[in-house]
């Protein structure tokens, strides 16, 4: 396979990558497997290497540690490592699934980099799976242009629930053509307004309005 050559990756069971780049509408077509095990498997292996980079390289509290660890071992992060490895490129489709734009769909990409790292586990072991995620994925997580993991819906929510507080995100204003809208998203905790942000989608104006809370809430409003 030319993705094992890419990384040169000498293989013991050959099976274990192609099943790896197995969507599931390739797989009910043909009368294989997919992916959706190896995936599973993956997403584990991950939890562990990240959890170890974490222990040895920081000196944070564990509710520390797993708040980053859920930034780097998520579907997000998964799926710019995929494209930074280019796995997309790789994945088998089904028909109506690639006339639909499945290469490029965020959760197929982030599925198959799991589905790849969980057979990379199986064919060749945890050691060389581990030196693949620091050769290849570590240098990602310490680049610090990479604002990809700011998950800050998922800090305020934290942020929230310590007081069990209640968090709601509303539109408040939606302007522009179908095409190239711009949303006005504000963030109330317990029906008082913390922060608003405005952008070309929902999901980000609503990470913003959570940025702008975060901010406001850390300086005591």
């Amino acid at each position: 396979m030319e993705v094992l050559e890419k990384f040169n990756i000498t293989p013991n069971h050959d099976s274990l990558y192609v099943k790896a780049f197995t969507h599931t509408s390739y797989a009910n077509e043909h009368g294989t497997t997919s992916y959706e095990r190896l995936e599973y498997l993956g997403d584990a292996v991950m939890e562990l290497v990240i959890s170890e980079y974490l222990y040895n390289n920081t000196e944070k509290q564990e509710g520390e540690m797993t708040k980053l660890r859920s930034y780097y071992v998520c579907e997000n992060a998964h799926y710019e490592y995929s494209k930074h490895l280019g796995l997309n490129e790789y994945v088998l489709l089904g028909n109506g699934e690639e006339e639909s734009g499945g290469r490029d769909r965020k959760a197929i990409i982030a599925d198959i980099y799991e589905a790849f790292i969980g057979a990379i586990f199986l064919d060749q072991g945890f050691e060389y799976v581990k030196s693949f995620i620091y050769k290849h994925i570590i240098p990602i997580i310490e680049d610090k242009r990479n604002n990809f993991f700011n998950d800050y819906k998922s800090v305020l929510q934290e942020f929230v629930q310590t007081d069990k507080r209640s968090l709601v995100y509303e539109v408040v204003d939606e302007t522009g053509p179908a095409h190239n809208k711009t949303f006005t998203v504000v963030v109330k905790i317990d029906d008082i307004l913390y922060g608003k942000g405005i952008a070309g989608s929902k999901k980000e104006a609503e990470q913003l309005a959570a940025k702008d809370a975060l901010q406001k809430a850390q300086n005591g409003r």
